[in-house]
C-alpha cells in the first residue's frame, strides 16, 4: 500500500486541519489511478491550496530539459508553481500561507533523475520557511537492495547529482528524505514527516508490487523502464549512440549507423553477464539521436533483473563500441 493510500486510509490524520501544497504529476496516483491531487481536493478536513511541478510539469506535457512556467492551473483552479524553471527551490512567496508541502511523485532509483533534487531543495525551503514537509512514499521501483555504480564527486554536483549517495542508490523516497535532512545535506533541516508503506519488501523491483506504473516521465513509459534507464542512460548522454528514445524502446537499445547488430551481439553475450541477454535489432529513430536514420544494434533483454549488473552494461557497451 502507497504512502498516498496509508494517508487516506487514517483518515488524512497528519494534514488535518492544514492548508498545503503538494509537489507532483501524473505519476502521483494510487493503486485505482485515482490522482492525489483529486483525492487531497476531495478529502475532508483538508485544504489543497497550490500545485508544484518538478521537471515535466504537474501533468508531464513538458519534453525533458525544457522549463516549466508558472501557471493557474485550468483544471481546478489552483496555482501551480514551478520548481523547474527559472525557480527550482520554492521562494517564501510560493510557500506564503501554507502549513505543509506533499511530496507524491514515483522516482526511479538512480541519482540522475531530477525528482530527488527537487525533493531535498523544496525540504529546504520548507525547513527556511518553518513549515512541514511530508513525503507520500512510494516504491523504489530498482527495488531496495540493489547499490550500484560511484558516489557523487563535488565537482559534478548538479540538479541531476545532487545528493552524495551512489549512482543507484536503494532507498525509497521517504528513506533518501530522511537521510537528506538527517545527514545535514541542507542548510535548513525541515521538519519532517514521512506517511510510510505497507507491505513493500526490499526484494520487490516494479512489477513485484502489483501496482500500475504511469508513466514518471515521458521516457520511462513502463514498470521495467527504470531498470533499462540505469543500464543505458550513462551511455546515451555521450549522444554518439541511441537508446531507443525516438523509437519504441526507450532505454532498452544500444545502436548506431553502420554497426553489425548481429557482431555487436555476439561481443556484448561474450562477457556472460549474468541477467542479461543482448539480441540483434535493426530500427529507424523517428526523432532524437539519428532521426529517421537506419541503425542497428541491440536490444537488451533482462531474463533476471534481480542479478543484472545494471550499471556496468554502459561500461560493457562503451568498451564493446
Amino acid at each position: 500500500r502507497l504512502g498516498n493510500e496509508v494517508l487516506a486510509a487514517t483518515r488524512f490524520k497528519v494534514l488535518q486541519g492544514k492548508r498545503f501544497g503538494l509537489i507532483t504529476n501524473p505519476s502521483g496516483v494510487n493503486r485505482h489511478l485515482d490522482s492525489t491531487i483529486d483525492v487531497l481536493r476531495a478529502a475532508p478536513g483538508v485544504k489543497l491550496a497550490a500545485l508544484f511541478g518538478p521537471e515535466h510539469g504537474i501533468y508531464g506535457d513538458v519534453p525533458a530539459g525544457d522549463k516549466v512556467e508558472n501557471a493557474v492551473d485550468a483544471r481546478t483552479g489552483l496555482p501551480a508553481y514551478s520548481l523547474y524553471g527559472k525557480t527550482q527551490k520554492p521562494t517564501p512567496e510560493m510557500l506564503q500561507g501554507l502549513d505543509a508541502l506533499v511530496y507524491d511523485l514515483q522516482d526511479t532509483g538512480c541519482r540522475s533523475y531530477t525528482f530527488s533534487s527537487t525533493m531535498g531543495v523544496a525540504m529546504d525551503a520548507c525547513g527556511e520557511a518553518g513549515i512541514e514537509f511530508v513525503v507520500l512514499d512510494r516504491p523504489n521501483p530498482l527495488g531496495g537492495d540493489r547499490i550500484e555504480g560511484p558516489m557523487l564527486e563535488e565537482k559534478f554536483r548538479s540538479g541531476v547529482s545532487r545528493w552524495n549517495v551512489p549512482y543507484v542508490y536503494g532507498l525509497t523516497c521517504g528513506e533518501l528524505a530522511r537521510m537528506i535532512n538527517g545527514e545535514g545535506w541542507i542548510k535548513h533541516p525541515c521538519r519532517l514527516t514521512v506517511v510510510p508503506m505497507k507491505g513493500w519488501k526490499r526484494s520487490m523491483v516494479w512489477e513485484d508490487t502489483g501496482l500500475p506504473w504511469v508513466p514518471s516521465s515521458p521516457h520511462v513509459p513502463h514498470g521495467k523502464s527504470p531498470l533499462y534507464l540505469v543500464a543505458t542512460g550513462i551511455l546515451g548522454e555521450l549522444m554518439s549512440v541511441s537508446t531507443g528514445i525516438g523509437y519504441t524502446l526507450p532505454f532498452e537499445c544500444v545502436a548506431a549507423p553502420g554497426l553489425d547488430p548481429h557482431k555487436l551481439a555476439a561481443a556484448l553475450n561474450g562477457y556472460r553477464l549474468p541477467g542479461v541477454k543482448f539480441q540483434p535489432i535493426t530500427y529507424k529513430p523517428y526523432y532524437f539521436t539519428f532521426s529517421n536514420q537506419v541503425i542497428g544494434g541491440v536490444q537488451i533483454f533482462l531474463t533476471d533483473p534481480a542479478k543484472a549488473p545494471l550499471t556496468p552494461i554502459n561500461f560493457y557497451a562503451l568498451e564493446t563500441l
